[in-house]
């Protein structure tokens, strides 16, 4: 092979330190696996047999671009009943991740600057790199609060988006409504288009989420399917914005996803129905176990959605912390994965009860146990 045959752009893109946990935890005997983020519930069945009677009826042709009639006509009523703007349309994507690629290259500019609050989920700074664009990173540490002093120091002409999670992965850390509303605000006086990821939205525990785009027309918002309803494989979520950006990005989904998948577009109108109540109050209470058992070990801002936490390591690196964990078959995520620092380390507790306990059990005692290494 000739490595100049390899794209400039792919220097700028780094293999995901989730992956690299993942196929660490196959070639690993009985491990406690706690870096995932991959929901422990199944599809529901009528989802299933919605997917299994759109293939057995032949459904498996392309669709349009935008997606199945039946699935975008239900998400946009959804989306025209909370946000009643004029101008607000769909757009069914390959994956949430699928609309945040589409997103990002249509309105990128080589050189752009696009500002992503550190911690901030693996994908998106290659995201950003892959789009040509330049990513400011606005520190949140050590409460992961957006500051929007902070934010407004970071902009600068070659501002072109910012990208906004919540809840958080890796923190698990819900923006409150008046943090959203005063970021919403601002990119709406500064000219900056919001982009936010709210892929997690279905799992918050102590507060209604808010979305910026209840303050703002002209925030993109990104949702999807994959953690709220276990179907990460699936490869279904959706886009919503101006009018003129989803068109764009319709535009560029033709020449790459071209649609997302036939028959898991059927499954995702029956999906829409479905009663996450089981879901959500199954997680609050693995939450709650959490903050519980780390209390008064580790340094921890209390997770608020997702199904993460993201503790300070009590010795050491993350880096370090987590290596000793992986001697005693646990498996969690280095701080430096998800930040330019390398203080915290990312749970997911996103299992079953009794591989959260094991895991619990090893943390306590990492805690509690100096430095070995």
């Amino acid at each position: 092979m000739n490595d100049a045959w390899i794209a400039d752009r792919m220097r700028q893109i780094e293999a995901s330190g989730i992956r690299k946990a993942f196929e660490m935890a196959k070639s690993m005997k009985d491990p406690i696996n706690l870096s995932i983020g991959l929901p422990d519930f199944d599809v529901a069945d009528p989802v299933k047999a919605a997917a299994i009677d759109a293939i057995s009826q032949g459904f498996n042709a392309y669709t349009v671009t935008q997606g199945i009639p039946d699935l975008r006509g239900k998400l946009q009523s959804t989306v025209d009943a909370e946000y009643s703007h004029a101008d607000r349309q769909v757009l069914v994507t390959s994956g949430t991740s699928g609309g945040l690629l589409l997103g990002l290259c249509s309105v990128v500019n080589p050189g752009d600057e696009v500002l992503i609050f550190d911690p901030y989920f693996v994908m998106y700074g290659n995201l950003v790199a892959l789009a040509g664009g330049k990513v400011v990173l606005v520190d949140t540490y050590p409460d992961f609060r957006i500051d929007l002093a902070k934010v407004s120091a970071a902009i600068t002409g070659r501002t072109k988006c910012i990208l906004v999670n919540s809840p958080a992965n890796p923190t698990g850390v819900v923006a409150t409504a008046e943090e959203m509303q005063g970021l919403a605000k601002l990119c709406k006086e500064r000219g900056i288009l919001l982009i936010s990821d709210e892929v997690y939205r279905a799992f918050c525990y102590d507060s209604p989420f808010s979305s910026p785009a209840a303050w703002n027309e002209d925030v993109l918002v990104l949702d999807g399917f994959s953690k709220s309803h276990g179907m990460t494989g699936w490869r279904l979520g959706f886009a919503h914005g101006p009018a003129r950006l989803i068109q764009e990005m319709a535009k560029l989904q033709q020449f790459s996803f071209v649609c997302a998948p036939s028959m898991v577009q059927k499954a995702g109108v029956v999906a829409l129905d479905q009663n996450l109540s089981e879901q959500l109050e199954t997680y609050r209470h693995k939450r709650d176990r959490v903050v519980s058992a780390l209390s008064g070990l580790f340094d921890l801002a209390t997770p608020a959605g997702a199904f993460y936490a993201f503790p300070r390591a009590p010795w050491g690196t993350a880096t370090e912390f987590v290596a000793e964990g992986i001697k005693r078959n646990l498996m969690t995520i280095p701080g430096n994965v998800f930040s330019q620092r390398d203080t915290h380390f990312r749970i997911s507790y996103a299992v079953d009860d009794a591989t959260l306990k094991r895991g619990l059990d090893v943390l306590r005692g990492l805690a509690e146990t100096p430095n070995l290494s």
